[in-house]
């Protein structure tokens, strides 16, 4: 009887083991796959955290440049703006006190250009600041043609010269 007894025990210690076995690998199996899953997850978790932070940084870059962007669309003058460009032409003649206008107003056949003509009347010394003025302007200008002629009046010791300019604005946006 107690030779049975122990062989119960036995069987039943075996049968314990190997149930414990076979649930310690099917728990190992289960927690392995969970980690494969966890991992990818992570891995997804890690891409969509680098891309928000990208966002943020380009976001950031954008609200510190605002102010330097805002100077560099003044450089360049859009066809339905022409007025701010046109006034700065005018404001750089009276700063040297020349007489200056504008006589023509085009877009160039490619639109890549504004294409401006203007008469400009005053002293030499005058007319020669003005175009020095114009080329040092914050704009990309070209000068096409330019036309200097000394007018038959005079006044007081300085005589009146006559300039025709032909001036190709490049930093125009169409």
């Amino acid at each position: 009887m107690q030779f049975l007894n122990q062989k119960k025990s036995f069987i039943f210690s075996v049968i314990f083991f190997v149930c414990s076995v076979l649930g310690f690998f099917f728990l190992y199996g289960i927690i392995n796959d969970k980690k494969e899953s966890t991992l990818l997850a992570q891995e997804t978790w890690q891409i969509e955290s680098s891309k928000r932070n990208d966002v943020r940084s380009l976001i950031n870059s954008v609200k510190t440049t605002a102010g330097e962007r805002a100077l560099l669309d003044t450089y360049f003058i859009r066809s339905s703006n022409v007025v701010p460009f046109l006034d700065t032409i005018e404001r750089l003649a009276k700063e040297v006190n020349v007489g200056a206008e504008v006589t023509s107003v085009d877009i160039a056949k490619d639109n890549s250009s504004l294409l401006v003509g203007m008469k400009a009347t005053g002293g030499f010394q005058m007319i020669y600041k003005f175009i020095n003025l114009l080329e040092n302007s914050q704009y990309i200008l070209e000068f096409i043609s330019v036309d200097i002629q000394n007018s038959s009046t005079t006044v007081g010791k300085t005589s009146q010269w006559t300039a025709d300019f032909k001036i190709k604005l490049l930093s125009f946006n169409n």
